[in-house]
């Protein structure tokens, strides 16, 4: 059978990237239209101008100018603060409004920092340097414990919407989810048919009361066992409260192969309920991986015409293109792999191409000549029958239809990479948190990541803090960004950029040439 050796893949067919299809979605909250009256939002200003202006004002007494400004009280951020006149006028008004006989603005210094992965004494450097009164230690927890609440419940109910949505969208119960963990414990599962959160289960062994010895009741870790064990124990707890939670039963497993999770929930609905099915960019990388270790292990196979990380690259990429071009179809998916593999290894004394599509619109340059009557002259040196011969049992191990079967769905663990990147900007990698930080930075990433900034909405409400519309401005504003940069990115030309940019990097970079040809000048204990 003639095949197409691969072909240029339409990722998003609607020509809708996966930001914007969730971010579309999003409707569980009413979201208000921003109403300008004026000059709106926050503002610093120095306390010794407004002195200054507040002292050329008219006492609404006495009309005699004078006024003198007082601080009475300073709560965080924010000032009670006094007017008073010589005649005896008096009147007080605060810094920024109160909401609930309580001042909002320390609760949203806290929610900032928190957004982009910061606490306590990252604030308090940011607040000494713009000349801003500090909050304490205990007041920023209890700001964060309530942020926790509020913030617990609105991801809750977000989750229980792209529940709601998973529903809608399949007219059943039963769905696939892709499961991933992270570094810092966190087990997210996404649905494959909507792309977002259904549900999530942090899981962390420390516990600061434990470890002060704190004698008095407390809820402690939820996690005693080893770290390579969290992904599999998370994916064991979403199962098993799917139908209770989400009125939903994930039939269909996507994973990276790496990991045994599968084995913890594979009963969860009756025996053999759940089918494995593994993350089509885990075969793809598997190509390199095994050919790297075979011209590793194997003396005179690697050099300059031989087997290159440069072509291993090449044919890793054309395996994964013929792969996500033949979904569906087990026959032309082992074809077309087979045919890359020659195609990619072919030279102008030794062309092997007769698999590739013979016709005019063909990707294969070689057929394209073909069919008008020239002679094409490649670029590519290919490989000598001898490398061939090596590398070819091993790349033909992975063209195997039992392993194949196993990715006709053509589906990819890259909505959990992409909540893993959303998280690691709430919580950085490098940034150790303690259990209740980890989970607000959880909760609040599953908002982000279903629903963007405007999911954050309920949240303010939750607190009784009023909208302001600067800061739904924003908000939008930075969803909106969020979905071009997500078009661009979709962008053939931004892909085709990216790949060679990965390709560089790859090289031996500058400082390593430099320090090769100074020779070794600094390392630790050899001096």
């Amino acid at each position: 059978m003639v095949i197409e050796v691969y072909q240029v893949i339409a990722l998003n067919s609607n020509n809708t990237s996966a930001s914007e299809a969730k971010l579309s979605t999003f409707d569980s909250f009413d979201v208000p239209e921003p109403e300008f009256h004026g000059s709106t939002g926050n503002r610093i200003i120095n306390f010794q101008a407004l002195m200054g202006i507040i002292s050329i004002l008219c006492c609404p007494e006495c009309y005699a100018t004078g006024l003198k400004l007082a601080e009475d009280s300073k709560e965080g951020l924010c000032s009670n603060l006094c007017v008073a006149c010589s005649c005896g006028f008096m009147t007080g008004f605060t810094s920024t409004p109160k909401e609930n006989k309580k001042f909002s603005f320390n609760t949203l210094l806290v929610f900032g920092l928190r957004l982009i992965g910061r606490g306590f004494t990252a604030g308090k450097k940011l607040l000494c340097t713009l000349n801003l009164p500090c909050i304490s230690k205990n007041t920023f927890r209890a700001h964060e414990l309530k942020l926790l609440e509020a913030v617990q419940l609105c991801s809750e109910e977000n989750m229980k919407a792209a529940s709601k949505e998973v529903q809608n969208f399949k007219k059943s119960t039963i769905c696939g989810v892709s499961v991933d963990g992270t570094s810092h414990g966190c087990v997210s599962v996404i649905s494959i048919d909507t792309g977002k959160i259904l549900d999530l289960e942090v899981m962390t062994q420390y516990c600061k009361m434990c470890e002060l010895n704190v004698k008095c009741e407390h809820v402690c870790s939820n996690y005693k066992r080893s770290s390579g064990n969290m992904e599999a124990l998370g994916a064991f707890r979403i199962f098993e409260k799917s139908l209770i939670k989400r009125d939903l039963q994930y039939t269909e497993y996507y994973c990276d192969g790496d990991s045994k999770s599968f084995l913890q929930v594979k009963d969860k609905y009756g025996e053999n309920s759940v089918t494995k099915l593994v993350c089509i960019g885990h075969i793809q990388k598997r190509v390199g991986s095994r050919l790297r270790k075979l011209k590793k292990n194997t003396k005179g196979l690697g050099g300059k015409g031989k087997l290159t990380d440069k072509f291993i690259d090449k044919l890793q990429n054309y395996y994964g293109i013929v792969l996500r071009s033949n979904v569906g179809c087990l026959e032309k998916m082992q074809s077309a792999v087979i045919a890359a593999f020659f195609h990619c290894c072919s030279s102008n004394q030794n062309p092997m191409h007769g698999q590739c599509a013979t016709r005019k619109d063909s990707c294969c340059k070689y057929k394209q000549a073909l069919c008008d009557g020239k002679v094409y002259v490649g670029k590519t040196a290919g490989l000598s029958n001898s490398v061939i011969k090596v590398i070819k049992p091993t790349y033909l191990a992975l063209c195997d239809k039992g392993l194949l079967k196993k990715y006709l769905h053509g589906k990819t663990q890259n909505n959990n990479e992409s909540f893993n990147n959303v998280l690691w900007s709430v919580l950085p990698k490098e940034i150790f948190v303690h259990k209740k930080t980890l989970f607000l930075g959880s909760y609040m990433a599953v908002i982000l990541y279903n629903s963007g900034y405007l999911g954050l909405l309920p949240v303010f409400n939750y607190l009784g803090i009023g909208i302001d519309p600067t800061t739904l401005k924003n908000y939008m504003g930075i969803d909106t960004e969020r979905i071009q940069k997500s078009k661009r990115q979709s962008l053939p030309s931004t892909k085709l950029s990216r790949k060679k940019t990965k390709s560089q990097k790859k090289k031996k970079s500058k400082l390593a040439r430099n320090e090769a040809k100074e020779g070794l000048s600094y390392k630790y204990g050899e001096f």
